[in-house]
């Protein structure tokens, strides 16, 4: 397995912008789509309701995990602070299949499009989580100078 890419500010400024275009399409799509249907028992229009609150979401997420690393690059923030507060969730829920069914081919292309995207940030959270899993925690590596230091005064 090829290690992973390390992410680097140009990688996350053009993840940025294409994450700014595609909210800008849910947006569109979702605001129209529930302005063409005024029937509020519509199954159609509560499936337009749930999906598109769950796509919006998503990208939420998604622009908010871009900003953070962004804010890294910048400065703006330290390695710790990004660890612990810019992970993505890692379950985020799919679409709903039966829903998808009352949508139009180009709302669920939309979705899947979104879920896509998503799932590509993903990878680069993980690997980029990962790169440092063969390392020993900092407690750990400290114990371990220590130790070389206080092992090599008795010599």
């Amino acid at each position: 397995m090829p290690t992973p890419a390390n992410i680097n500010p140009r990688i996350i400024e053009s993840l940025y912008g294409e994450a700014l275009v595609l909210s800008d399409e849910v947006r569109a799509a979702f605001c129209l789509s529930v302005q063409d249907n005024r029937d509020p028992e519509d199954s159609g229009r509560i499936a337009l309701s749930c999906e598109a609150l769950r796509t919006t979401t998503r990208m939420m997420h998604a622009l908010a995990w871009l900003l953070n690393h962004r804010a890294y690059f910048r400065g703006e923030i330290s390695e710790f602070q990004l660890l612990r507060h810019g992970r993505l969730q890692s379950d985020f829920p799919t679409a709903d299949p039966e829903r998808l069914a009352l949508l139009s081919p180009s709302t669920c292309a939309l979705i899947d499009t979104t879920e896509r995207f998503y799932a590509r940030l993903l990878r680069l959270d993980t690997g980029w989580r990962s790169r440092d899993a063969a390392l020993p925690p900092a407690i750990e590596r400290l114990r371990e100078r220590l130790g070389e230091r206080l092992g090599g005064m008795g010599r």
